[in-house]
């Protein structure tokens, strides 16, 4: 007589060994998985303890280790690397941008001076030529050369305010979006010494990125 074999009977049963073996293997790659976070974590924190080691020690001691080990845990998953690239990335072309606008201010400032030379050599011609005293014209266009440059140094040291300005709001704008994502160590603050540490610690990022 032919057996046949149920649908039913290719099923494992409720608490079956199969059942127990699929459990068992998820298990086993949870602890794997923990395991080798456990390990790239550790590697990150010692890496960022090397690196903090570099600095003066006055900056060490406002980087604990709690700070390096939540640090290491926040980088991880890439994230983080990702948005510093791109921070990074914003702000060179806002500098590019920043510089090259006072580099086409300073050309035309020196375009301003060869005019002004060229015109006064031909005004200085004509008015000895009409019996003017030379060391008058001198004086005189001397006092113009000098308003020139004046008004020069003027412009250029509003166009450096304006770059200091942008550079300022640059550094916020990454103090928020670093705080906003759970970076350790970052936060909104005008302090130059803060500053330097948070900086510090996205120069120690990018060289784990490119590590």
């Amino acid at each position: 007589m032919a057996h046949y074999l149920t649908h039913g009977s290719l099923l494992p049963s409720a608490g079956s060994s199969t059942s127990g073996l699929a459990f068992a293997g998820t298990s086993t790659q949870d602890l794997a998985q923990k395991e080798h976070l456990q390990q790239r974590h550790y590697a990150l924190f010692r890496e960022l303890q090397l690196m903090s080691g570099e600095l003066p020690q006055s900056y060490q001691q406002r980087l604990p280790y709690e700070l390096l080990s939540s640090l290491a845990n926040s980088l991880l998953d890439g994230t983080v690397y990702e948005i510093v690239r791109g921070l990074k990335d914003i702000q060179l072309m806002d500098e590019k941008s920043l510089f090259e606008t006072r580099k086409a201010v300073l050309n035309t400032q020196r375009e301003n001076v060869q005019e002004l030379a060229r015109r006064q050599k031909e005004q200085k011609e004509l008015l000895i030529s009409a019996g003017q005293s030379p060391t008058l014209i001198a004086l005189a266009q001397q006092k113009e050369r000098e308003a020139l440059e004046k008004g020069h140094q003027e412009e250029i040291n509003r166009i450096d305010m304006k770059i200091i300005t942008k550079l300022d709001q640059c550094v916020s704008d990454q103090q928020v979006t670093l705080e906003k994502a759970g970076v350790p160590g970052f936060f909104v603050t005008n302090s130059p010494m803060e500053i330097s540490l948070q900086m510090c610690l996205l120069e120690f990022i990018t060289r784990l990125a490119h590590a």
